[in-house]
């Protein structure tokens, strides 16, 4: 079902139910790609590091949780992307073997002044491990479609 702006109240609570395993192999590539930093390339530069052992990036992590983010909350006919990030914060490092899930908590939301079609929705994002640790959070200044007469 269509998450509508109107659908959405602060305070709101959602646990998403889909899970990210994270693997050595992705940690690397996507360090390489992006982020080749020591520590989330090399096993022995990252035992020597405050990590202790090979961690994701920063932003590899954020990249996880915003999939599973689209796959679990964005909806394609009512989301309309976002206009930035507040607040980025990474909570602890996430490791080979790790599994990801996330939470949304609506903390705000006002319709558009420019847009009648659409509302401004400010959503914290919280990625959690296995343990239940926050590994991540972000305050996402979401845009949510309105319902028109018809819907």
């Amino acid at each position: 079902m269509a998450r509508y702006f109107e659908d959405i109240e602060v305070g709101d609570v959602y646990e998403l139910d889909g899970r990210y395993e994270v693997t050595e192999e992705e940690i690397t590539e996507f360090a390489e790609k992006y982020d080749p930093q020591p520590f989330h390339l090399d096993e022995e530069a990252a035992e020597e590091s405050i990590f202790g052992s090979l961690a994701a990036s920063g932003w590899h992590t954020a990249s996880m949780c915003m999939r599973l983010l689209v796959d679990d909350f964005l909806e394609e006919e009512t989301s309309m992307g976002a206009r930035g990030v507040d607040e980025l914060r990474w909570k602890q490092p996430v490791h080979p073997g790790d599994t990801l899930r996330v939470e949304v908590e609506i903390i705000d939301k006002r319709p558009s002044e420019s847009n009648p079609a659409m509302g401004h929705v400010r959503m914290r994002t919280t990625g959690f491990n296995q343990d239940d640790d926050p590994v991540i959070e972000w305050v996402g200044l979401g845009m949510q479609r309105r319902r028109t007469a018809e819907e």
